[in-house]
């Protein structure tokens, strides 16, 4: 039985929560390496011990380097940066040629230090996606070290959820390498620790009747509500923003439906490295006071975020700026999955496993957050070459859906076209066909009340005298007094609740009118793409 503690060395350390989860279960962390210096500072201030190095790991290419820098522990961990796997940088197509290579360069140091170190164990974390490109064996030449030696095998591989083992965050993350991986501490999702949990815990962070003392919602840890920073202060965010992030949760064009506001009675969703408020993948949650009065839609506070990654509320982000805050909250590993597996290490090395914080301070960090005051975004005007593909909005019928594009417009010779298409599926690689290619005179004379419908249509549309160009620039200009893409199809949408209720009526397509291979189209969907091609078509090409 080994009878010292375990050390650990950190590469790609970030905000540290690996070395936090290790540290918690008893390991000594002697090194931590990062090339960001926010980082370096952070991890240095929450782990003071540990000896931390600013340097790109590409810069340790050769074995007298390695030798140089890095110490003989007896357990690597690091997370490479995950950004070339990511499913959400171009829809998981981006490059992965320096995701590849910095992984490569993490297991050269790896497999030299198996063959002239004490090394026992060695871990790599990424996002699920990385495991497709992480080969299972790596040979001594394959990570570019000179002369001979043995292959580099990782002897596990998994996928581990953070939920499972009581973070209040659903986090799935690939783990590989030599470590034994831990079985899910929690089988029944009754008992999955929430999101609501961490708000009660943390309590209003708009508040005006702050609590004396502040428990962690992780942790058996208490502190007084003065020394919790980064929480009490304003994070409401600007209407255009919640509404736009609203449409693509509530009413995407191929994905699934998700919550709006946040569905605070389960884990969140993944934290991301960016601060976001209107996108797909914004956690957002609702404003009160301490009345409940809602006063808008905020973003979670930098305090709610890292105790959603698990980190202890004592632990400090020891740089200014709410935005680089949130990069190393979002870009840490979880540290209740961390702890999870240094403590699966100790049982197999049949190590007694204690529990402990781990911190040696409980000081504030001198760029605590409470009480700043930020200013709500302004919407900015967008780039010319700005593209827009909305379907009208909240009219998704079986797949089917009718939407108003600007993507045929050639904006380097300053054409503009805005064009009428008919989607049906669910994928971005859905079936479709121009309004122009569809028969829809024929088809519309068997929807009931057609001619009210086209009266009302008009009455509402015959008079909005605007060309391409104009409708591009009520795009693209905040200020722009024209009818707005968005206010279109809005007008669209009323027009069609109108005079048609039921979504369950279809329409005949047995002569192939509309050229995509359903026999039967929603109504509803067919007076969707007559509107928006008599609208289109009712644009002028002069300005």
């Amino acid at each position: 039985m080994i009878k010292r503690k375990l050390t650990v060395a950190d590469f790609f350390c970030g905000a540290g929560g690996f070395s936090e989860g290790f540290s918690q279960k008893g390991f000594d962390v002697v090194f931590a390496l990062d090339n960001w210096q926010p980082a370096i500072t952070t991890h240095k201030f929450n782990h003071p011990n540990c000896r931390t190095l600013k340097m790109n790991i590409l810069d340790l290419d050769t074995p007298e380097k390695i030798g140089h820098y890095v110490p003989d522990v007896d357990v690597i961990i690091g997370g490479p940066p995950c950004v070339s796997f990511s499913g959400s940088n171009k829809a998981g197509k981006a490059d992965k040629a320096l995701g590849i290579k910095l992984i490569e360069a993490y297991l050269r140091i790896i497999l030299w230090k198996l063959k002239n170190g004490n090394l026992k164990y060695w871990v790599l974390e990424n996002v699920p996606n990385a495991g497709k490109y992480i080969k299972d064996v790596y040979s001594w030449k394959d990570l570019n070290l000179p002369g001979k030696g043995p292959n580099l095998v990782f002897e596990e591989k998994g996928i581990l959820n953070a939920a499972d083992f009581n973070s209040p965050q659903a986090r799935k993350r690939f783990f590989g390498g030599k470590v034994p991986l831990p079985e899910p501490h929690l089988i029944n999702p009754d008992n999955f620790n929430t999101l609501q949990n961490v708000l009660n815990s943390l309590t209003n962070p708009l508040s005006k009747k702050r609590k004396e003392k502040i428990k962690d919602p992780n942790y058996d840890l208490i502190i007084e509500s003065s020394l919790l920073t980064d929480h009490f202060y304003d994070t409401r965010i600007a209407e255009y923003e919640w509404r736009r992030a609203k449409r693509q949760k509530e009413d995407h064009g191929y994905m699934g439906k998700m919550a709006f506001p946040e569905n605070t009675n389960r884990p969140s969703r993944t934290i991301m490295a960016t601060r976001s408020a209107s996108t797909r993948e914004s956690i957002i949650l609702n404003a009160t006071n301490d009345e409940g009065k809602h006063l808008g839609y905020r973003l979670p506070t930098i305090r709610e975020i890292s105790s959603l990654m698990s980190f202890p509320i004592s632990y400090q982000f020891n740089v200014s700026g709410e935005g680089s805050k949130y990069r190393l909250v979002g870009n840490a590993v979880s540290v209740k999955l961390s702890s999870a597996i240094a403590e699966s290490i100790l049982l197999k090395e049949g190590i007694e496993i204690r529990n402990n914080l781990g911190l040696n301070n409980i000081r504030k960090t001198i760029y605590d957050l409470t009480d700043s005051k930020r200013l709500i975004k302004a919407q900015k005007n967008k780039k010319y070459n700005s593209r827009f593909s909305r379907h009208i909005p909240y009219l998704k019928i079986k797949g089917f859906r009718v939407e108003l594009t600007n993507e045929d417009s050639d904006f380097k010779k300053g054409i503009i076209k805005w064009s009428c298409i008919l989607h049906r599926g669910v994928g971005k690689n859905t079936d479709k066909c121009y309004s122009d290619e569809c028969d829809i005179a024929t088809i519309v004379k068997d929807i009931p009340n057609f001619n009210k419908f086209k009266k009302d249509i008009k009455s509402n549309f015959g008079s909005i005298n605007i060309s391409h160009l104009r409708l591009h620039d009520s795009h693209i200009y905040v200020n722009s007094k024209s009818i707005s893409p968005h206010g279109v199809l809005d007008l669209m949408r009323k027009i069609i609740d109108k005079h048609f209720v039921d979504e369950s009526n279809y329409i005949s397509n047995n002569s192939k009118q509309i050229n995509i291979d359903r026999e039967l189209i929603p109504t509803k969907i067919i007076a969707g793409l007559y509107i928006c091609d008599y609208f289109v078509k009712r644009l002028r090409t002069t300005p």
